[in-house]
């Protein structure tokens, strides 16, 4: 019990320092960048491009406002039950590496809530025509009401930036970029964590692995019989 409670506080830290440098980065663009600023970090890249996203990760959209109070209460609803969740892991022993995924989908989805909830009430509205940067608790109000708030996204990575040649069909000549969305520190946890439990999953779930298998064979044998 003591040392699940000591593990609990471990995984509660990093969850928090987790949120702290994603909130950092976002609230550091969001008061020295104009939207649409964009500066080479790495060569042409690496960049840091300053977007809002209205909607869900990688600039998805859903359903204009109504679909975007109902994205964000979907967000609330999955910290609340990821809380849950995350405590239930702690206390039955998982593997580390699986509690540790799922605290940076937790984190993700709790850095991006927090944009959801509350940006559009701190900030004002960043302009890319006249180039205004927001302020933190303008006098006038914010540009949204709560859970109207728009999630910075800041990281760009155009490591191909070309033009197609014109011999390929229907593409050809047209400009082509890989990699083109414009993401968020949340969003790579999330993306990231999904990416490791793919490829680690024999490590993480063994158990399930090992009944399927079995299930498996005991089917095989079924059926060689029935034959």
């Amino acid at each position: 019990m003591k040392s699940s409670s000591l593990k609990g506080t471990y995984i509660a830290g990093f969850i928090i320092l987790l949120l702290v440098i994603d909130q950092t980065l976002k609230f550091f663009i969001k008061t020295h960048y104009y939207l649409g600023e964009e500066h080479f970090i790495l060569g042409h890249w690496f960049r840091l491009h300053f977007v809002e996203n209205e909607g869900m990760a990688w600039g998805l959209k859903f359903g204009g406002g109504f679909g975007k109070i109902v994205l964000t209460l979907f967000r609330l609803v999955a910290v609340i039950w990821g809380t849950f969740y995350l405590r239930k892991l702690i206390h039955k022993k998982a593997k580390t590496g699986y509690i540790i995924c799922i605290s940076l989908i937790y984190a993700g989805a709790a850095g991006n809530l927090i944009d959801s909830m509350f940006y559009g009430m701190i900030f004002n509205a960043s302009d890319p025509y006249i180039q205004n940067i927001a302020h933190f608790l303008p006098k006038h109000g914010g540009y949204a009401s709560f859970l109207h708030g728009r999630v910075v996204d800041m990281l760009y990575f155009p490591l191909v930036d070309t033009v197609l040649p014109k011999w390929i069909p229907i593409y050809g000549g047209k400009e082509f970029t890989f990699f083109d969305p414009v993401f968020n520190l949340a969003d790579f946890y999330i993306s990231f964590s999904f990416f490791v439990l793919i490829i680690f999953q024999r490590k993480f779930f063994p158990e399930k692995l090992d009944a399927k298998k079995e299930v498996n064979s005991s089917s095989e044998s079924t059926t060689s019989l029935a034959e």
